[in-house]
């Protein structure tokens, strides 16, 4: 099921920056506290979530009133392997990066380093989108907010999976990426304008992201264990591996690298060290130990807490299936680095991430100074819905007995089955005695697109192979399917992102353009196939 699928089961020390306080102390260890009543049955609910969810291992940690409840680790870091998750273990959050990103952009709005709303070619001059209005109206927070009028994920191809765009790449190609809507007129979620919020951090610090990220945010927190890159993982041996089904069956498969996108995605935490970070989030910014004068130690400023957490972009909330009735929103909308909803007459901040074998989330209930994240090395988006309203129910809702984690497999599972059924008929309703327009041989060469590049398609060994030329992994050989339409076959079958390849012809039966389309709706909306527009290159005279 892909991010947006699971999203509708719930529906820096440089010159250019001031220092952190420089005697601010690394935060306490997280002491281990005596679980409440309402967390006696956590074991059991995290336990049957990893087997109806086939997921191999989760951390868990919870705080409420600045207290740490629990940063637990339950199942297996590898799948066929005896390591045990545990609190320290390290799991990839992908999107709960951007809480990172808005939070150090916060930071530099209260030292007057920016604003919120100055147009982000006065700290990034060569910025440019596909419109020259919305170049010049772009601001700082229109970058946060997902209404840029980009589609949805436009672009995610450029790092997604693992590509050899460099950031500065990726930020130059925005100005060929078309957008969908209208400038700031409806909620399209997007990461490549967090990947330019980051190289404003960078450019801010002096430094890369990730040294800022671990100089402003981590050390102060005192989430000592947390990285900023893969890279940094090496020689930790307590690394959760990830994990994606191959067959509707869950498997070991390898990480996906992104330094090119770690302003939206390149946080790697654990229970330990998140729930710190939850701590000083559901404190609006302020800090656990004061600073070398005594005083009050702050990330951000309170102002800069309200701003994180204010509605920026309205989205729509929709009616969730009934079995998820009581999980309805009155109101949603994006702040900044977070989603806001309601939750019975309570204010819930929260995010989700995804990268290839690892989900997360994170949801923070301010009036309660209450904080869940949930950390998984699988891809399912249920596994982290029922979690969430089954600890909601417990923690905030006492009486609530529903049973959230088989309501939500019931509704996935129906999902599911339609998903593979409508698959089905569309295979079985083809026209699979047709033939392709030209030889398979005439197909093959060189096609461009706009923003993305080369794609390239050859013989090689008898089979018909389609590469995406910036992106090793996209690799798959070309079958016929009707007519002028292909499926390309991906070698990596972890993707679960086959794709229909479609030409149409000119009329003297020479290829005017190639199109391409997800097959399945369960296929992560990251794999924005459906955005590239490639034609022929024309061969050299």
């Amino acid at each position: 099921m892909n991010r947006i699928a699971a999203a509708l089961l719930i529906a820096f020390s440089g010159a250019a920056l001031a220092q952190t306080p420089a005697a601010v102390a690394p935060a306490a260890p997280v002491a281990a506290s005596t679980a409440p009543l309402q967390l006696t049955n956590l074991s059991a609910d995290v336990e049957r979530v990893m087997k109806q969810f086939d997921v191999p291992g989760i951390a868990i940690a919870i705080v409420k009133d600045g207290q740490v409840l629990a940063t637990r680790g339950f199942g297996v870091r590898k799948l066929g392997s005896p390591e045990k998750v545990d609190g320290k273990t390290l799991f990839e959050v992908a999107s709960n990066s951007k809480a990172f990103t808005a939070a150090a952009l916060a930071m530099l709005v209260d030292e007057g380093k920016l604003a919120w709303d100055d147009p982000v070619t006065k700290h990034l001059p060569d910025f440019q989108m596909y419109d020259a209005y919305v170049t010049h109206e772009m601001t700082v927070r229109d970058l946060l907010t997902h209404r840029s009028g980009l589609g949805l994920g436009a672009g995610d191809l450029l790092w997604w999976p693992t590509t050899s765009f460099s950031t500065d790449e990726i930020i130059h190609k925005l100005r060929f990426i078309a957008p969908s809507t209208s400038f700031r007129s409806s909620y399209a979620y997007d990461n490549l304008l967090y990947i330019v919020a980051g190289k404003i951090i960078a450019a801010k610090s002096g430094k890369t992201w990730g040294e800022t990220i671990h100089e402003r945010i981590l050390a102060p927190v005192g989430m000592a264990t947390t990285t900023t890159s893969l890279a940094e993982n090496e020689g930790n041996p307590n690394v959760a591996n990830a994990h994606s089904k191959i067959n509707d069956k869950i498997a070991a498969v390898k990480a996906m690298p992104v330094p090119n996108a770690v302003g939206a995605v390149g946080i790697n935490t654990n229970a330990e060290d998140i729930a710190r970070w939850m701590n000083v989030l559901l404190a609006g910014g302020k800090l656990p130990q004061a600073g070398a004068d005594g005083k009050e130690a702050r990330l951000f400023s309170e102002k800069q807490a309200r701003e994180l957490w204010t509605a920026q972009t309205p989205m729509r909330t929709g009616t969730p299936n009934a079995k998820l009735a009581g999980t309805k929103a009155n109101f949603a909308a994006y702040g900044l680095g977070f989603q806001l909803r309601d939750y019975h007459g309570r204010l819930l901040a929260l995010h989700s991430g995804a990268l290839q074998g690892f989900y997360s989330k994170v949801v923070l209930v301010p009036e309660e100074k209450l904080g869940i994240a949930i950390l998984t090395n699988a891809e399912s988006g249920g596994s982290l819905n029922a979690l969430q309203w089954q600890l909601l129910g417990r923690l905030v809702d006492r009486d609530d007995k529903t049973d959230w984690i088989g309501a939500v497999a019931a509704v996935e599972d129906e999902m599911h089955a339609k998903e593979k059924a409508r698959l089905a008929k569309n295979s079985a309703s083809r026209a699979a005695k047709s033939q392709p327009s030209l030889a398979r041989t005439a197909y093959d060469g060189d096609y461009q697109d706009p923003w993305y590049g080369i794609a390239t398609i050859k013989h090689v060994g008898g089979k018909q192979v389609l590469s995406l030329s910036r992106t090793p992994d996209l690799t798959g050989e070309l079958e016929h399917y009707q007519h002028d339409t292909f499926i390309v076959r991906w070698k990596e079958r972890n993707f679960n992102a086959d794709a229909y390849v479609t030409f149409a012809l000119n009329p003297d039966g020479s290829i005017e353009r190639m199109k391409m389309q997800p097959i399945s709706t369960e296929t992560d909306f990251s794999y924005d196939f459906q955005d590239l527009n490639f034609t022929p290159v024309k061969k050299a005279q």
